[in-house]
């Protein structure tokens, strides 16, 4: 795949900008960050208005740790394509390690009403109204979730967690039994289900 894009390089801008957007991205997922970065910059400077290409430079600045300036690159790719999934999502997750709670919640809410089957998408909403401590908010998203990703034990435990917090024993006495049945490995799950029956 990187000898065929490759190819492109030497194309007219466009085309240029879409085998490198393909080449950022490639070199991103295979950790080599520096190429990665150099054909995401050489993307950009193709086509400026290549919401992709903004939102892999934006990926490759966060992985640098600057989320701020990837906050920009992904907001810059809405405003040319304002249904950019990826840069939207990606915009939520950059406020919300910037502790930007609210806007975070603004991105990943209005991605929910696109797409509103995204177990990422409902994750995250769930995760933002645990941070903002409204466990029945995050309970709410959470059993939406289940309705999409049924046997995901990680949800099924995080749910327990929170009924749990909650007070509610049996409740989260359930959610732990179905997690405890997909994965017995879980030791947090173990502990809690073994300190459930002692009492």
């Amino acid at each position: 795949a990187l000898e065929t894009l490759k190819m492109f390089e030497k194309k007219d801008s466009r085309v240029k900008s879409a085998a490198a957007t393909n080449l950022s991205f490639l070199y991103y997922l295979g950790n080599e960050l520096e190429q990665a970065t150099n054909y995401a910059d050489l993307a950009v400077n193709s086509d400026r208005y290549n919401p992709a290409a903004l939102t892999n430079k934006g990926n490759t600045v966060f992985t640098n740790g600057d989320c701020e300036k990837a906050a920009e690159f992904y907001k810059e790719a809405l405003r040319n394509d304002s249904l950019c999934t990826e840069a939207l999502y990606n915009l939520g997750l950059a406020y919300k390690k910037l502790n930007r709670i609210d806007e975070a919640l603004d991105c990943f809410l209005k991605l929910h009403a696109i797409l509103p089957n995204s177990a990422q998408v409902l994750y995250q909403l769930a995760s933002i109204y645990q941070i903002m401590e409204d466990p029945n908010q995050a309970i709410e998203w959470l059993l939406q979730l289940i309705t999409v990703v049924p046997t995901d034990p990680h949800v099924l435990s995080k749910l327990g967690n929170l009924y749990d917090t909650e007070g509610d024993k049996s409740q989260a006495f359930h959610y732990y039994c179905e997690s405890y049945r997909y994965f017995p490995s879980n030791i947090e799950v173990i502990e809690w289900l073994g300190a459930y029956y002692i009492d």
